[in-house]
């Protein structure tokens, strides 16, 4: 059975990109920091779908590497990996300190590198996608600006390291909700098109 892993699931994205690669009948691993939101991620996902979850947050390197190597333990290497941590705040420039930055850009860059990092070589085709946002950098959003600047530098990074996997962002340029021009449904169905090759390239952008 071919696999996916999502880290970094939530209500959104996370599990919209879940229940897509369910039912093209993937076994779906997801990571997300707690219990409450994974119970919630796969009853979205039905009765029918292969599921396994855990806890862990993207900014521990020793508990998401466990955690990873804990799906490739039990369903063996994942085809599909999404990396879709992120921390969104309002911020300007100089206005957090050098502490929380870090840990923002921990979540929004870091965590997606630790992610490569430990499944990348183990993958001998495949797709990482990583959710991007923020076309434009915005002063009054500096800490997800610079985040998504280093996701797509990280993409061209990773094409580079490890040509065979197929890594691409899709950056969505607008708060997600059902029924908007920013619907996670849409949004997952492009994570799919670009798995089986219909999209291609570094970055695809929807709704900027």
């Amino acid at each position: 059975m071919p696999g996916v892993i999502i880290v970094g699931v939530g209500p959104g994205i996370g599990t919209a990109v879940a229940r897509r690669f369910a039912r093209e009948g993937f076994v779906v691993g997801m990571i997300a920091r707690t219990e409450r939101t994974l119970a919630t991620a796969v009853e979205a996902l039905g009765p029918d779908a292969t599921s396994w979850t855990t806890t862990a947050d993207a900014t521990d390197d020793p508990a998401l590497r466990e955690a990873l190597r804990a799906f490739v333990g039990t369903h063996g290497t994942p085809d599909v990996v999404v990396y879709n941590a992120a921390v969104i705040r309002t911020d300007e420039p100089g206005e957090l300190d050098a502490a929380t930055m870090l840990d923002t850009y921990a979540v929004n860059v870091v965590g997606a590198v630790t992610t490569a990092g430990e499944l990348l070589p183990r993958m001998e085709s495949g797709t990482f996608v990583i959710t991007s946002g923020m076309p434009t950098p915005d002063p009054g959003l500096t800490s997800l600006s610079l985040g998504k600047v280093g996701v797509r530098g990280l993409v061209e990074l990773l094409n580079s390291w490890r040509p065979a996997v197929h890594t691409a962002s899709v950056t969505v340029g607008g708060p997600v909700a059902p029924g908007t021009a920013y619907d996670p449904d849409d949004i997952a169905e492009l994570y799919w098109r670009l798995h089986t090759r219909e999209l291609t390239g570094p970055e695809i952008r929807h709704g900027c």
